[in-house]
């Protein structure tokens, strides 16, 4: 059953109409291409992954929320909400086993209910399930056991068959596989069982699937890790073929790395799969898109906008686009409003910038002219034109207000429960 209805989010937004308005209009007299910018904003979806919903938790414990959804359908019911409320959550991606399909047709039916398609599938052998027979404490596809290469592999292709039900065109894996300790393993064996493995799930993929390997510096091995970085991807999604790419998360850098350079090349080898969204301070925080570096955000949509218009690609459908976060404090969908929010603002800079002037001012080694056209356009507030989208598309001016002025947390804490529990962690 559907939260909110159109006539809740109209008398809503018709209490701030006339102050939106006048700053949409303020700001259209500076942006000439403001409805172009609006028409891409409009398509750009973000994925919202299933295990967000609910709150995370750190080494030291998990603090419950409040009204979590309890199975796959409240899930579905969670981004619904959080699509109607922005027009900017189009899709759910699922993690497997811990989004359990017991009826894959009203799963399929309540998705189109709420104009939501699946996004990529992901797979898990980085915790021991119950009744599991091998166990995953010293890896996965890694593992010098090959029963448990096995088990991880057939894992995979199980998830594989699940998203092909579902309608999904990708495949994400991130591996915990790794070693806390030098000598612990061989670091070359280890590298081509994973790749013996990936081959063997590659070889399962539809034809008009994608792979996405995900890297990770740290996390939960300090030694090393088996996809390490983002050159340790390449490579793997290079050997095994044209349907493997390499997928980014924001928080899975060593600090201070040049996260919009390393999406330039990717481009250009035409290797990049997508982005897992969030933010961070330290390290993998998972924390809030756009929370604590705006800039760096912006300055990668700048990247992928320069290299996927040199490659004439579709900025909406061509590239993967999710949130992967944890909220500890927060409520989650408050957050995931917030994150989307971001991505949004970022875009929206980044179709600002004037691509010609740019390369003029890089062609004549014009650094501070460079540094003015990009802080122009980052320094700009989109967000009339963020909110112009979401409103031409349906949704809420002010989809937090909103949220919080109908009660939404407490509607759904008195259909679930205080004590429910939305990720399998």
């Amino acid at each position: 059953m559907k939260t909110l209805n159109e006539n809740a989010i109209n008398e809503h937004n018709s209490q701030s109409k006339e102050a939106h308005d006048h700053k949409y209009n303020f700001l259209t007299e500076q942006v000439p291409d403001g409805e172009n910018i609006i028409r891409k904003l409009t398509d750009f979806q973000i994925a919202i992954p299933s295990w967000a919903l609910g709150n995370g938790g750190t080494r030291f414990g998990r603090f419950a929320g409040k009204g979590e959804p309890r199975n796959l359908l409240e899930k579905i019911q969670d981004v619904g909400l959080l699509h109607q409320l922005n027009q900017s959550s189009g899709a759910i991606s699922l993690h497997f086993p811990w989004d359990v399909v017991e009826d894959m047709e009203a799963v399929k039916a309540l998705a189109s209910e709420y104009g939501l398609r699946f996004d990529a599938v992901n797979s898990n052998t980085f915790q021991d399930q119950k009744d599991q027979h091998e166990s995953y404490k010293f890896g996965s596809l890694q593992h010098v056991d090959p029963a448990v290469r096995k088990q991880a592999i057939k894992h995979n292709i199980e998830v594989i068959k699940q998203g092909i039900e579902l309608g999904s065109k990708s495949l994400t894996v991130w591996l915990a596989d790794g070693s806390c300790f030098p000598g612990q393993l061989n670091f070359k064996n280890a590298f081509q069982n994973t790749l013996e493995s990936l081959k063997q799930i590659y070889a399962a993929l539809p034809a008009d699937w994608k792979m996405f390997v995900e890297y990770k510096a740290f996390e939960p091995n300090f030694y090393s890790s088996t996809v390490g970085d983002w050159g340790q991807s390449l490579l793997y999604a290079t050997k095994l073929g044209p349907q493997a790419y390499t997928l980014v998360d924001l928080g899975h850098h060593l600090p201070n790395a040049n996260i919009e350079q390393i999406v330039s090349l990717l481009l250009m080898e035409e290797k990049l799969g997508g982005f897992h969204f969030n933010d961070s301070k330290y390290g993998d925080d998972d924390l809030t898109a756009g929370s604590i570096k705006p800039y760096q955000l912006f300055l990668i949509f700048n990247e992928l906008i320069q290299g996927m218009d040199e490659r004439n690609m579709n900025h909406a459908s061509d590239l993967g686009w999710m949130i992967d976060a944890s909220h500890n404090v927060k409520d989650p969908l408050e957050d995931l409003l917030q994150s989307v929010e971001a991505i949004m603002i970022a875009y929206a800079q980044a179709l600002l910038v004037d691509k010609k002037a740019l390369k003029e001012a890089q062609d004549k080694n014009d650094v501070t002219q460079a540094q003015e056209i990009l802080q122009h356009a980052f320094r700009t507030d989109v967000r009339p034109l963020v909110a112009e989208a979401r409103l031409r598309a349906g949704g809420a001016l002010n989809p937090i207000g909103l949220y919080r002025d109908m009660e939404l947390r407490k509607e759904l804490v008195n259909a679930r429960g205080f004590e429910t529990i939305a990720t399998g962690l």
